[in-house]
């Protein structure tokens, strides 16, 4: 009866985790709808966050951009030319860069960066009774802590994917002038031509869904850690485990959507 017993609470608790943490959910993005209302602290939180998660991480995001589209131009090159399919060049191109790999790339990097630090700042606030503060005072943290976190590394994602897939685009057609004849011209028009509509809105829904996966669990475990010091860290943990598994698995559910539609 003792092991019926353990597993019956565990179950409830597991239920009652799940119900807290969609209400979270809910919360967190009727506050982020209504951000516009916010007075200027909160949008100075926005701003800092745009800055961390965006500008300071253009650089490498930029730089993987180029590396990833000149590694699949010089493999495809080599290998579908020899077939005589030299056009499916630019289209895994496309579809590498900017539809699969170039969100989910993104998203592990801004995961990396931006979901430890909001997670660990957040826990911070916990165990030095800030929240508490925040509450006694009548600010709502939702609105005040997670809700810019929220919008800050949504928008983040969705611009580093987008320059992502410039560089990665772009950067190729110089590459393919030491490696064949092809003009910068005609490589332009090959590649207008292998991008599709529903590339483009596939790529920027993935970023968008990844960057709230990242905000939400990173200030969802941040606001649950304890009262002890040690809560920091595994909060970060946390965030970070959850955003990668939720991002794959978000990741794996579009696309299958997509070819499925």
């Amino acid at each position: 009866m003792g092991f019926l017993a353990r597993q019956g609470r565990s179950i409830i608790n597991r239920v009652k985790g799940f119900g807290y943490a969609l209400g979270y959910i809910g919360k967190l993005l009727s506050s982020g709808l209504m951000f516009i209302s916010r007075g200027k602290v909160s949008r100075k939180i926005l701003v800092m966050q745009l800055l961390f998660t965006f500008v300071e991480a253009l650089p490498i995001c930029a730089l993987l951009g180029i590396g990833i589209g000149t590694s699949i131009i010089l493999m495809g090159n080599a290998f579908l030319v020899s077939l005589g399919q030299a056009q499916l060049t630019y289209q895994l191109l496309v579809i590498v860069v900017m539809r699969e790999f170039g969100p989910l790339l993104i998203a592990f990097v801004v995961t990396a960066r931006s979901a430890t630090a909001i997670a660990t700042e957040i826990s911070t606030m916990v165990v030095n009774h800030e929240v508490e503060a925040y509450i006694a005072v009548g600010v709502n943290p939702l609105d005040h802590i997670a809700a810019p976190r929220l919008l800050g590394v949504t928008f983040s994602l969705f611009f580093l994917n987008l320059y992502f897939s410039i560089f990665g685009l772009i950067a190729p057609a110089i590459v393919i002038q030491f490696i064949s004849s092809t003009s910068i011209a005609d490589y332009f028009n090959n590649l207008f031509t292998a991008i599709e509509v529903k590339y483009i809105v596939i790529s920027i829904l993935k970023s968008l869904i990844f960057g709230m996966i990242i905000a939400t669990s990173a200030t969802y475990y941040g606001f649950k850690a304890g009262r002890a010091s040690t809560d920091i860290p595994i909060a970060g943990l946390k965030a970070v485990s959850k955003s990668f598994s939720m991002c794959v698995l978000a990741d794996v559910f579009i696309t299958a959507l997509s070819y499925i539609l």
